[in-house]
């Protein structure tokens, strides 16, 4: 048994101070004194958090997940520890059949193992199912029409599909998703209009992926899917990097989604922790400079920013305090992957995933699941 003492500890509705934090496997007890025989951790003062949870990213320290082998989750998942983030979705890219297939049963073989950095939770599917129109940094030769057949035999490993409603002929795999499944789809890399995303969204797609980023924007006759995810109740993700959306917006993304529908994320790629140079990202050439990502064409190519740092950036932009702020990378993705009685917020008999950041959240410490992964 373990415990932190000397920590503002973050709950989702207020921050105790003065207080210990016991958990093994799971959070025990939040209580007043040291228990007998218990590992004491001390916290000096800084923030005792809920482990951060990233639903996509590509890639880190040099390893995509479309390598498909375990060394390279393992780097990840390593990797990204150092920054609070406990538990996390490997995300395929469009590829060809055969590497995507590749890259699932390596996650499915590590899904929720014990292994020495964040959780694997399961996969995100980012295409092939996409609009060649907004593919982005998705290679156009592998982008197909969404099919089940291709990820029935994945249905359990797969958390979530970026997908384009308007190249689901009738919604039918939208309709055969959720009925069959217990997978949550994602609207993005589309040029749906208003109507075409509020259908996808009304037969039960609850989350847009980068918003913003690989959609048809925000028009005054056809809002497009920005304009849907404005105006319905689905999670949105936000990549916080000041990049990908200038962050004199991200006040006006707070007021109009709310800080209980928003999910930072990293949409980290291979070259996530490294010096600017050349890498690459589903087999294509990207080039890293001003902490930018970019494909040789211009088009961005994922990030390198780490989440805590996303989430440093969404504070420091809007009026959240911190305790708002770690909600959006916490309880807002395990919410969204209906694991919220299991993760994302420091509660008696919840999975011990902790994570203990300074004011600017920076990373001191990340035990995931009891276990200490990461000691700055």
């Amino acid at each position: 048994m373990k415990c932190i003492i000397n920590g503002k500890i973050v709950l989702e509705n207020q921050i105790l101070e003065n207080k210990v934090l016991v958990f093994d496997e799971k959070i025990i007890d939040i209580t007043d004194k040291v228990p007998q025989e218990c590992q004491v951790i001390d916290a000096n003062g800084n923030y005792v958090c809920p482990g951060l949870i990233d639903i996509h990213i590509h890639g880190n320290m040099g390893k995509d997940v479309m390598n498909g082998d375990e060394e390279s989750i393992f780097t990840i998942s390593k990797s990204i520890s150092r920054h609070g983030v406990t538990s996390f979705l490997p995300t395929t890219m469009t590829m060809d059949e055969e590497s995507i297939k590749k890259a699932l049963d390596t996650i499915i073989h590590l899904m929720n193992k014990d292994i020495e950095g964040a959780r694997v939770l399961g996969a995100h599917l980012e295409g092939p199912f996409i609009n060649v129109d907004y593919k982005g940094a998705q290679n156009p030769k592998f982008i197909v029409s969404p099919s089940y057949n291709l990820i029935e035999e994945y249905k359990d490993v797969i958390k979530v599909i970026t997908y384009a409603p308007e190249t689901d002929y009738n919604f039918e795999f939208t309709k055969k998703i959720r009925k069959n499944t217990n997978i949550v789809l994602s609207i993005g890399h589309s040029r749906a209009k208003f109507e075409e995303a509020k259908g996808a969204i009304n037969l039960g797609a609850k989350n847009i992926t980068h918003m913003f980023n690989g959609m048809s924007g925000l028009n005054h006759r056809d809002p497009g899917v920005v304009g849907a995810a404005l105006t319905t109740d689905v999670f949105c993700e936000v990549i916080a990097d000041e990049i990908h959306i200038l962050k004199d917006l991200f006040p006006f993304i707070l007021k109009n989604k709310g800080e209980d529908k928003i999910i930072l994320i990293t949409d980290s790629i291979e070259a996530g922790g490294l010096e600017p140079g050349e890498y690459s990202l589903g087999g294509q050439k990207v080039v890293v400079k001003d902490n930018q990502a970019r494909l040789e064409s211009g088009s961005l190519a994922g990030s390198v920013m780490p989440l805590n740092k996303m989430v440093y950036n969404f504070m420091n932009n809007t009026d959240l305090d911190i305790r708002r702020a770690i909600k959006l990378a916490s309880i807002n993705p395990a919410k969204s992957l209906n694991i919220d009685d299991k993760k994302g917020s420091l509660e008696i008999g919840k999975d011990a995933d902790i994570a203990i950041f300074d004011k600017n959240i920076n990373c001191y410490m990340t035990i995931s699941n009891g276990k200490v992964i990461y000691k700055k």
